[in-house]
Parts: structure tokens; C-alpha cells; sequence
């Protein structure tokens, strides 16, 4: 199992920002380090679940182009309108 090491890394911020992020700091009572660990991990939490839901659509779009099979908004629209419902059902068969 690999050690979880912390790097140090050297940011440097505008006199505004840094002037902020101190306020925020204080604010919240946390140490303006806890704040930038955060924001970062949150920033990266973000883009990463965006850029998988782009090499998911692209992969998507690749396989359409492919096959030409699809379902039209209107299906998925009318599949997702029964969750929850006495008329749920499975998702709807792919066509061309």
C-alpha cells in the first residue's frame, strides 16, 4: 500500500485574491491552506467528472456514427417520465 505523502507546492495569489481568501479563512475559523487544499480538490473533483462525461458522449457518438442505432428524446423522455410509477419499465430497445 502506497504511503500517502503530501507534497509542498509553491502558489502564489494576487494581493486580492490573497486578501480573500483571508477574510474566507477567518470567516470560517480554518487556516487559509485548509481553504486552498479544498478548492483545489473540489476543482478537481469537478473537471474530472467533466471530462468523463465528455469521453462518454464522444465514445456515444463514436458508436452512433458506427451503427446508427439510437432512441429519439421523445423515447428517452417518455421512459424517464414512468420511473418511479406503476408503469416503469425497462429502458427502450436501440434502432435505427
Amino acid at each position: 500500500m502506497e504511503a500517502n505523502l503530501q507534497r509542498p507546492v509553491s502558489l502564489k495569489l494576487d494581493q486580492a485574491v490573497h486578501e480573500r481568501l483571508k477574510w474566507l479563512a477567518d470567516a470560517r475559523q480554518r487556516k487559509p491552506h485548509f481553504l486552498m487544499k479544498e478548492a483545489i480538490r473540489q476543482y478537481l473533483d469537478r473537471e474530472e467528472a467533466r471530462e468523463s462525461f465528455k469521453q462518454e458522449a464522444l465514445t456515444s457518438w463514436q458508436a452512433y456514427q458506427e451503427t446508427g442505432l439510437h432512441l429519439t428524446g421523445e423515447e428517452v423522455a417518455n421512459w424517464l417520465e414512468a420511473w418511479g410509477t406503476d408503469q416503469e419499465k425497462a429502458i427502450p430497445a436501440c434502432h435505427d
